[in-house]
């Protein structure tokens, strides 16, 4: 779904999901977590031992493609910040942070790291492909050391790229230090037109994490209770994933009422009798996430709801009916919403309806371009990844949103799941 991180903190700052849902609440104190169950209780065994890693050999084709684009276009360098277009170029799998950890990537000759001194050590051993590694002390400016580099007589004539990715503070500062003159240009393009298409070890990986996520749903499906509350249910889902070998990424699970908040409320919920229950979950299985959304009734749903429900499971089918090669990526979302608005629902992205796009790219990130909102122009063409989870919303009642992500081949569009079959089996 998209921004999920906006009512759900990733786990980098909050711990975990179960800490985040339990800030989800309308009192100053937050809703308890359980306490923790052994995974070996769960009676699960691991779904990944078989993935493989992203090869050094494949990092290595990447950068070649990179480096050809950027001698197509006159590019010099390509500057990237920590962050998952660094791990996909290198394997170095790091964070942001007031100490600067960069990457230098010219058109041609080795990659070029700079990280702090103390650091150096952990970025070798993540280290994939041929690079040097220049280090500097707590005392000592990395923006400095990166504008040297830029000003290397040996590297490539032509302009400097920025990675998206790359804060404000960090490019100015650098720009600022350079001597000459050097050209700076958005590298956003160059690096989507390698990361927008997916390899079949790609494909392996995300194949993987979504086929747990599922699997972790279907358990957590067939172990809800009344009176569990928001925390709870994403303490399972959590709980479940590992035991099925995945790393949780996000856990979202929507309750009652709140299932019209396509991100969440604050409102405390508890399942009862009747309850709506959404679900919006991924994990991470070598680097790569997934990204599935189920809504259930527990106990009997009413005619109401099962209307909405095969609504929107008739939105994911238009949507990948949709989904041909050469297609404008808009048009997906387009269709969807033609659909939904010939059934009575808002016009547009309103209320009751489908206020957000019916997808987002997805690969190392949770969320990557194209996206499948209607002003996005993209041509679909094989190997791009998305998700497909049109939703429609009532607000005061409840929401349904069903997710799967899917890759699209020269055949058509191919699921990592199969859809939701219907309200009574949802997963």
């Amino acid at each position: 779904m998209s921004d999920k991180s906006t009512v759900l903190t990733r786990r980098a700052m909050l711990g975990s999901a179960a800490a985040a849902s339990a800030l989800l609440t309308t009192g100053k104190t937050p809703l308890a977590a359980p306490a923790p169950v052994p995974t070996k209780e769960l009676g699960l065994k691991s779904m990944t031992a078989g993935a493989q890693p992203i090869s050094a050999g494949e990092r290595a084709i990447r950068l070649a493609r990179l480096q050809e684009l950027m001698h197509q276009q006159k590019v010099a360098a390509l500057l990237v910040e920590a962050g998952s277009t660094l791990d996909y170029f290198t394997g170095v799998n790091w964070w942001l942070s007031e100490r600067v950890t960069a990457a230098v990537i010219p058109a041609s000759g080795k990659i070029v790291i700079v990280t702090p001194f103390f650091e150096r050590p952990s970025i070798e051993e993540m280290l994939q492909v041929p690079a040097e590694i220049r280090s500097w002390q707590e005392d000592e400016s990395p923006y400095a050391l990166i504008a040297a580099i830029l000003n290397d007589g040996g590297l490539p004539v032509g302009a400097l790229a920025v990675d998206a990715n790359t804060r404000f503070f960090v490019f100015d500062t650098i720009v600022q230090a350079l001597k000459s003159q050097r050209t700076v240009v958005s590298g956003i393009q160059l690096v989507r037109a390698c990361r927008m298409f997916k390899s079949a070890a790609e494909l392996a990986l995300m194949s993987v994490a979504n086929e747990v996520t599922l699997a972790a749903l279907r358990y957590v499906h067939a172990h809800l209770e009344v009176g569990m509350r928001t925390a709870d249910v994403v303490a399972l889902m959590e709980r479940t994933t590992v035991a099925l070998g995945a790393t949780p990424e996000f856990s979202l699970a929507l309750l009652n009422e709140a299932s019209a908040f396509p991100h969440g409320s604050k409102v405390s919920q508890a399942i009862r009798n009747g309850s709506v229950v959404l679900m919006d979950c991924g994990c991470i299985v070598h680097g790569y996430q997934s990204d599935i959304s189920r809504t259930w009734v527990f106990g009997e749903p009413t005619a109401r709801q099962r209307k909405v429900w095969d609504t929107v499971k008739r939105g994911q089918e238009i949507a990948l009916e949709t989904a041909k090669i050469g297609t404008p990526v808009g048009e997906i979302d387009a269709a969807v919403r033609t659909h939904y608005e010939a059934q009575g629902w808002g016009k547009n992205y309103a209320l009751p309806g489908l206020p957000h796009r019916t997808g987002h790219g997805i690969g190392l990130d949770g969320h990557e371009s194209p996206y499948l909102v209607r002003n996005d122009k993209t041509a679909l063409q094989a190997g791009m990844c998305f998700s497909d989870e049109p939703g429609i919303y009532i607000p005061g009642e409840f929401g349904v949103r069903l997710e799967d992500c899917w890759h699209m081949t020269e055949a058509g569009p191919k699921l990592f799941t199969p859809l939701a079959r219907s309200l009574d089996d949802p997963i």
